[in-house]
């Protein structure tokens, strides 16, 4: 292992460092079934109160979709919801896997995902088709996902709940992420925080293990 830092557990997130994800086939997605002059309303969805609001488990599925229907103007049924919503969901490579349990014999690991049910349910199905298992908890020592924890990335009250939980302090976690503002909201307390930009970055940081 090219580096093998001092650190009692490595956080990674799970869209764009575990889970492949594609914004711009959602969003193409969206704006075939809604009318043009909707258009403007995909670019600033992630942005809405409501899926805000969703992601930290403030609503529940039913009022989200609900929600969905009512900002796009649409009579979707709740599968049509549930597959546009999902079509952001890519792959889960099974070399990161293959990563995530070659660390496991050195290292505690954990998921902090901002994540939702609807997403959560079906990267589980991902995960029992694509890969045989049911859940992460093989791989992974602790999972803290935003719509359970009732808090989100970035700010800092999710990442000291996460420290707290984990009984470690900022000093002693590594921490993987694809946002900007996420990294910088852990970094903001002393964890030590890693931006992933590409599918290579947590190989070439761990050495190809």
């Amino acid at each position: 292992m090219k580096n093998a830092p001092d650190a009692d557990f490595l956080i990674f997130d799970l869209g764009n460092v575990i889970i492949d994800l594609d914004y711009n086939r959602a969003f193409d997605l969206i704006r075939a079934e809604v009318p043009a002059m909707h258009h403007s309303k995909v670019d600033i969805f992630y942005l809405t109160d409501f899926h805000k609001a969703y992601e930290k488990g403030e609503i529940d599925s039913p009022t989200f979709r609900d929600a969905v229907r009512t900002y796009f103007e649409q009579v979707w049924d709740d599968q049509k919801v549930d597959r546009l919503w999902n079509s952001i969901l890519g792959k889960i490579p099974q070399k990161r896997l293959d990563l995530i349990a070659k660390l496991k014999e050195n290292y505690q690991l954990a998921v902090l995902s901002n994540t939702n049910a609807i997403h959560i349910d079906a990267v589980y199905e991902m995960l029992k088709t694509d890969h045989q298992m049911d859940r992460f908890e093989p791989l992974f020592d602790r999972i803290f996902y935003s719509h359970e924890m009732g808090l989100a990335k970035p700010s800092t009250e999710i990442y000291q709940s996460m420290l707290t939980e984990l009984g470690t302090t900022a000093d002693r976690v590594i921490f993987f992420d694809d946002l900007d503002a996420n990294v910088k909201g852990a970094a903001s307390i002393g964890i030590n925080a890693i931006q992933v930009t590409g599918p290579n970055v947590i190989f070439d940081f761990f050495g190809h293990v």
